[in-house]
């Protein structure tokens, strides 16, 4: 027994003849004839009464009619909701990521995600612990640096790139290294995820350099090292996006241009590939093509 077998009995039962229904299903009336008698003899029970004029339901026909309706009905239902889940993203997004890149990057993506896409809402937790989004109901995480082992499935945004920075009035006051060996002889500001074991690691196509840091001034997020740089309290190595918002270069200027640090990826995080809806895909999407964008 299979839908298409449902779906010819009740179209039977609904036109009251073979005939009729045939048309209706754009087959041919011996077809369903033998689809409904191949029903009768599967579930042992005589389901219609025919006559040279008429068919009538038995009281085992009325019943199976009857399920059968019903189960036709909830699977229309189910395709026309698959149907709406494909279209236009709608309902709520609920989506988490650090604080730090959410307020340098993620608050942007929010802001063009809720004008392209006028039928969905935004719930945001900027959070520095690592959510477990399934059991805490979240669609989705942003996470910055390397992925753990994990069961979620991931797709790469793209990844913060990194240089050296400091203000002109520093610059100025204390002139420009010439080598990464130069910048000890510096006053350095820290962002310490920028500096594991407590060293920079610079590199200029195959070569590499390690500089050992006595930070004058070492803090924890790069938004606060963003600032004690332009106050002019040292060189600090930043991400390109917190260094230059938005392309612009006014407030910093980058030293030893030809150096940078590796780049650290960034990942949408979900529960799972297959089922995405399309407020969640759109989302990615939108955020894949934003990370493509000017810094």
């Amino acid at each position: 027994m299979d839908l298409s077998s449902l779906q010819a009995f009740v179209k039977v039962v609904q036109t009251g003849s073979f005939t009729r229904a045939a048309d209706a299903l754009q087959t041919h009336k011996a077809r369903l004839s033998r689809v409904v008698s191949d029903l009768e003899r599967e579930l042992g029970v005589r389901l219609l009464e025919r006559s040279t004029r008429s068919l009538s339901l038995t009281e085992a026909g009325r019943e199976f009619f009857e399920r059968a309706h019903a189960i036709l009905g909830s699977v229309d239902e189910a395709r026309q909701a698959m149907q709406r889940i494909r279209g236009e993203p709608q309902g709520t997004l609920r989506l988490t990521c650090g604080v730090e890149f959410g307020l340098v990057a993620v608050g942007g993506w929010i802001a063009e995600y809720l004008a392209t896409y006028p039928q969905v809402q935004v719930e945001a937790d900027y959070t520095n612990r690592v959510v477990d989004i399934v059991h805490e109901g979240f669609d989705l995480a942003v996470r910055v640096g390397p992925l753990a082992d994990s069961s979620l499935a991931a797709r790469r945004l793209g990844a913060l790139d990194y240089g050296l920075y400091a203000s002109a009035a520093y610059l100025r006051r204390q002139g420009r290294p010439d080598s990464p060996a130069a910048l000890v002889q510096h006053a350095q500001v820290v962002y310490a995820g920028a500096a594991p074991q407590g060293q920079w690691m610079l590199t200029r196509g195959d070569d590499s350099h390690r500089v050992k840091l006595q930070p004058r001034l070492r803090v924890n997020t790069s938004l606060a090292a963003r600032e004690a740089l332009q106050r002019g309290l040292g060189i600090g190595l930043l991400p390109r996006r917190v260094a230059e918002p938005d392309g612009q270069r006014a407030l910093l200027q980058r030293v030893l241009p030809d150096w940078a640090a590796p780049e650290v990826p960034v990942h949408a995080v979900f529960a799972s590939a297959r089922y995405l809806t399309p407020k969640v895909r759109a989302f990615i999407d939108l955020a894949a093509q934003q990370f493509g964008g000017p810094v």
